[in-house]
Order: C-alpha cells, then structure tokens, then sequence
C-alpha cells in the first residue's frame, strides 16, 4: 500500500466545531386535536342508551308478561310508529330463556338498557296488544305500560350539539391556520402567511460543518483572499486600527466545477461566525412582492445576528441586468427582487459587520450596479486550476483512497488538462468503483486511466453491434486524425485512438494531450483544423463518398473559422476588427453592415476550403500510413502512441510535451531520450474527438 500522509497538502489551522446534541421531537398538538374531536364524536355514541334486541310481538312476549318476567315495557313515539321497550326483571335474566340478552353491556360497563322492543301502529293498537297479551293475570300481577313524550339521549339535546359544532369548527379552524403559519407540521407548501420570509439556512458556533480551508486545493491566490474576510470578521481591529473598513461584498467567479461553493462551505467551516447560505432561486416566487419581502427579512435576521456572512449560491438568477427582454407592460417580480437587494446591500453602515459573497459562472448577464464597488468590493476569479493545481487537488482526493504503488498524483495531474476540482472528484471516485468492480484491493493507475476514459467519452460499448461496412468508415475516419495530428508541427501530440463505440452514441474517437498554453497563433488554429477535418478527408479519399460522423468535426471547424474571421482579426481582408458580444448587445442588429457579413461569410469559406485541400495533400502523400494504421484498428479495436510509433516512425518534431515537462523536469531534455514519450493511457478530456453516429436523413 502507498501512504498517502506525506503527500497531503499543508494544513491550515483548523477550528474545532461543537457537536450538536439532538434535540428530542417536538409534541403535535394535533394529535391532542384529534383525540378530542374523536372522543366528542364516537364515545358518547358508545356510551349512549340504544334500544333492545328487536323482535316481533309473538306468543313469546305475550308469555313473558303471563310468566311475570316483564318489569315495565315503555313506549314513545319513533316517527310513524309506535316503539316498545321491554325491561326484563334481572332476577328472570338468569333464566336460560333469556340467555341471550343477558350480558348486555358496552365497554365492560352494566347498562339499564332494555332487553327487546318491538313496534306497533299507534298507541291504541299497542296497548290492546299488550292488555290482550295479559286479560288472564289479576291486576295486581299486570305489567304497566308507560307512554314516553321523547326518547332521546344526552347526544340529542340541542345545547349539546351546538357546544360540539363550536368545538369540532374551531379545531377545523385552527388547524387550517397552524397549517398556514408553518406549525404544527405544517409544510413549505402551506406556509401562506410565512410566504414572504427568508429561506436561508443559518450555520452558528453550533452548526457542524465539516468542510474546511483544508478540503480547498489548488485555489490557492482566491483563498487567500477569502480566508482575509474571515479573518477581518474574526479579529477586525487589524484592519480598523489602520483606517481600513469592512469589504461588503465578494463575489465568487468561475465555470462550473471550479470549487466556488465548496470554498464557501469551507467559509462557513471556519468563520466561527454566523453565516446565512440560500440560493438565488429562493428569492424567486409567483406572488408579486415575496422575493422583496424575503430579502428584506434575510437583512433582518443578519442585523440581529451580525457580524455575519451572507451566501446567496447562483446569485445570477435574481441579479440579471435590468432592462432585457422586458414585456411592455409587464410586472417583472425579478427586478423588484433586485432593486431590493441592491438598497439593503447599500443601505446598512459599513460597521455594521455584514459581508455578502456570492457565486455564479455567469458574471457577464450580471447588472452593473450589483458590481460596483461599495456592494461587491471584490470579484474573486476561480478559474479552472493549471498542472500544480490539480496535483493539489488530486492528493486531497486521493487521501480517502487505498492506493497501490505506482499511483502518482503529479502524473495525473499532468494527463488530465482542463479539467475542474469536480471532474477531478469524479474520476477518483470513477477509479475506487473500477477497482472494486474488479474486486481489487487497492486502486491502481490503471484504474484511473480507465476512470478517465470513463468520465470522457462514456460507458464503453464492446458488445454494440455495428456492421462490418460501418466499423471499417470508422477505422479509416479515426485513422485520418491520428496521420493528421501526427505530421502536423503544432498539434497536439496523441494518445490513444481507438473504434470502441463509447456512451450514447460515440462510434470511435481520437485522445491527444494538449499543451499547457493560454495563447494560440494562427498556425496553430489552422494545425488544429486540419485534425479535426482528417476524418472527413480520409473518407472520401478511400471511399469516395462522406458519411455523417463528421458532424461534430464541422460544427467545431466552423466555429473556429469564424471566430478566426470575426473575433481574433486573424484574416488580411476582414481587417484587425473584432465583433465579440459577450453581452449580448446585438441580438437584434449586428455591429458591421451587409457587405461586411458576406465578405466574412466568403472568408470563413476560403479558409475551410484551404484546409480541406492542405488535409487531403497530407492525407494522399502518407496514404501508405494511413491503410497501414486503419487495418491495425481493424484487427485491435485501440492503438497507443507506441503503434503508432511502430507503423509511423518516431514524431518528426523535438518540442517536449507539458506532461514530459512537468513530470521529468527541465533536465529530462537529453538528446538521446524520446522528448514526445507519453504513457500509453493518458487521456484529456479538452480535446477528445468524439464522433457520434448521426441519423441519415
């Protein structure tokens, strides 16, 4: 195994968090609500009187009353007809007779209710019924039979039903607006009245937050000035004793990926300071009014709780300039949002000790008062991290992992150009999967280049079925990128080319390692279209016809051409004039008149014709190479820079590649060592040619 502790980068000071103790649940009084209303409704219901077991009048109640076994029978009036309710004596209820109303009880509870009725016509008709039933017995020995004016229970009286309709509307009631005002369980979706109340959450002393300025690698100049704010909250005298005031604002800028919330997770992890974290989008809702409201009661809660820091996370989705595409007449709730931020972020004093940062990848939509000093006093750029960069960032990942030998995150770094802190996270945590996948123990290099490949061009295809016609279009398309990046001066130097078909729709694709340079000439521009255009090329010289993998070929050769014509000033007829509209300015018009549009239109069609043709000179002097390279692809599928070698010959160009460069060092440049080497399975996502199978028209 390879430990890792030495690698890792130094550490910065960390601040201990205090553990929160969980807090036991909260009692739901709707429950207690509930029990109530059920109780109200259902026990009286049990407890309630309810007539006896009903049978016809028959010689068995006439026998009762001979038999003296009746106590009373009372009769009240039921609608249309006359109700009998006969109470058997409860010496007689031992009887066998009357077994089976004997045990008349609700809950366990003995109840004076009566053991049968029955029902007759009228009044009349009942009591010759029951007077017939006992002519025979003395008069003293006789039933009495009483008239009831109402039967009812405690349930029936009117009082009582009113008090229960007041209580069961009241608890309706308060449960709708406990509901409303967010309690009692209440969700977001019912907080009606807490609509206009802010949705960031609040990390103080107690919060855990694991994230600290150890996790952030390879930002090491934005840190520093991330890591100053928090400083100035933390020990302000500093700062003050000099003249110096409290920055109100920083604002994060970086493509996606970059770390620019990951660097204010770790904000959070160390201010010891409370710090509000909420998205742009929280701001946003249908109503007219919330999104002001809530960022007046975000101010609110930060003048209570300050110093502080506030975080909004995609600030571009309420901060966009004012004044675009705009209906006539139309309330737009957005600006609103806006124009309230930009008074509280000048509104509160200076030592008042608020700061806000905010992230976004699009700093050009932005307004251009958001920017100004006094509210974002500083724009902290995170861009994507260079070579040493990314070292940094690999062995911050590579920490958590069981390495094998051999695994060196300066290698890495090296063969993964352009890539971002989460494509970085990603191709780790892609190798830690491979290797268990193949139920290794450790993760080996081979896993990352296979992780790497992973994250690029996709799950890989094998069993894809393609026609035989179709695989050999492919091998002679990927071969015409390889011989036209491998006799070209300024292209970058290939890896690995292969016709494995790849994610979705990828038949093949050709893998170069692209220098480490932020400027590019003219002939560098044109080197790299004539790669991208080999594969066309190389069609139609075998095959004399062209298939529709070129696709993303084109579509990058035409953007390139065009930006050459329109953006860099790179063609003698256009002129040294640039119409680049990061803005958006010109929607509707363009900057440069009709004649100007064709003439840059017949420009970028002379430029692409000549690199049609310098392609297809190069492709028709190596077309030896070219059939020898396009049936090894056939017979193997992948092709490193070593077959190539052997099939090409050594790379008729001594520059050293940044990976040489950065790995070896400067010393490694000797004469008698091949200066271009690269490990066969370096791979780079900036410049992977993907061709993916179009449909035919």
């Amino acid at each position: 195994m390879k430990d890792n502790k030495a690698d890792k980068p130094k550490s910065f000071r960390r601040i201990p968090n205090r553990r929160i103790t969980p807090r036991p649940p909260r009692f739901n009084f709707m429950w207690l609500y509930a029990i109530i209303i059920l109780a109200l409704l259902v026990v009286p219901q049990l407890l309630s009187s309810s007539g006896g077991k009903a049978i016809d009048f028959n010689p068995r109640i006439a026998n009762m009353l001979r038999a003296g076994d009746v106590e009373r029978i009372v009769a009240y009036k039921d609608g249309d007809r006359e109700v009998a309710d006969v109470y058997i004596k409860k010496d007689s209820l031992r009887k066998s007779a009357y077994a089976d109303v004997r045990d008349n009880r609700s809950f366990g509870i003995s109840t004076a209710n009566p053991q049968y009725s029955f029902t007759d016509a009228s009044p009349e008709s009942l009591k010759q019924t029951v007077n017939n039933a006992m002519k025979d017995l003395p008069e003293a020995a006789k039933t009495p039979l009483e008239f009831a004016q109402q039967h009812e229970s405690w349930m029936s009286n009117w009082l009582v039903q009113c008090i229960i309709m007041v209580v069961l509307v009241a608890g309706f009631w308060l449960f709708i607006m406990r509901r409303m005002s967010g309690g009692a369980g209440g969700g977001p979706g019912g907080q009606i009245f807490n609509i206009g109340k802010s949705k960031a959450t609040l990390f103080d002393k107690e919060a855990q937050i694991n994230v600290t300025f150890n996790d952030v690698a390879g930002l090491q100049e934005a840190k520093e000035e991330v890591m100053e704010i928090v400083d100035f909250l933390k020990n302000p005298k500093k700062y003050t004793n000099l003249g110096g005031k409290i920055p109100k604002g920083a604002l994060l800028v970086g493509s996606p990926g970059t770390g620019k919330t990951l660097m204010a997770k770790a904000v959070a992890g160390e201010a010891q300071v409370p710090f509000f974290s909420l998205s742009g989008s929280d701001f946003v809702e249908m109503f007219v009014g919330v999104g002001a409201s809530r960022v007046r009661d975000l101010f609110r809660q930060a003048k209570d709780k300050a110093p502080c820091i506030i975080f909004i996370d995609e600030i571009d989705a309420i901060g966009r300039a004012r004044g675009k595409n705009n209906i006539v007449g139309g309330n737009d709730e957005r600006e609103n949002t806006l124009n309230q931020l930009l008074v509280e972020m000048d509104g509160f004093g200076t030592d008042s000790g608020i700061i806000i940062m905010a992230a976004t990848n699009r700093p050009d939509v932005l307004d251009s008062a958001l920017l100004r000093p006094g509210r974002f006093d500083r724009q902290i750029s995170i861009d994507k991290p260079d070579l040493v960069g990314r070292e940094q960032i690999f062995k911050v990942h590579l920490g958590p992992l069981k390495l094998a030998e051999g695994v060196d995150a300066k290698k890495l770094s090296a063969q993964t150009p352009g890539f971002a802190g989460a494509e970085i996270a990603n191709v780790c945590n892609e190798a830690a999967l491979i290797a268990a996948r193949r139920d290794k123990q450790a993760v080996d290099m081979q896993d990352f280049q296979d992780a790497i490949d992973r994250v690029i061009g996709g799950l890989e295809k094998k069993n894809k079925i393609i026609s035989p016609e179709e695989k050999r279009i492919v091998a002679y398309h990927e071969a015409g990128h390889a011989i036209a990046g491998w006799f070209l001066e300024h292209a970058d130097p290939l890896v690995k080319v292969s016709i494995v078909p790849r994610g979705v729709a990828a038949l093949g694709y050709a893998q170069y390692l692209p220098r480490e340079q932020f400027l590019h000439t003219t002939e560098q521009l044109k080197d790299e279209m004539v790669v991208s255009m080999g594969g066309r090329v190389a069609e139609d010289i075998v095959f004399g016809k062209i298939s529709t993998g070129a696709l993303s070929d084109l579509e990058r050769i035409t953007k390139l051409a065009y930006a050459m014509v329109k953006i860099y000033g790179m063609n003698s007829r256009v002129g040294n004039v640039s119409f680049y509209d990061p803005q958006g300015e010109y929607q509707f018009n363009k900057p440069y008149s009709d004649t100007t549009a064709e003439l840059i239109d017949e420009e970028v069609r002379t430029l692409i014709d000549n690199v049609y043709q310098r392609t297809k000179d190069l492709l028709n002097e190596k077309r030896e190479g070219l059939e020898k390279l396009a049936a090894k692809l056939l017979e193997k599928e992948v092709l490193f820079q070593s077959d190539l070698e052997e099939l090409l010959g050594k790379r008729p160009f001594d520059n050293r590649t940044a990976y040489d460069k950065f790995v070896n060092g400067e010393a490694a440049l000797n004469p008698d060592v091949d200066n271009n080497a690269i490990p066969e399975s370096v791979t780079n996502p900036e410049t992977a040619r993907i061709e993916g199978q179009q449909p035919q028209g």
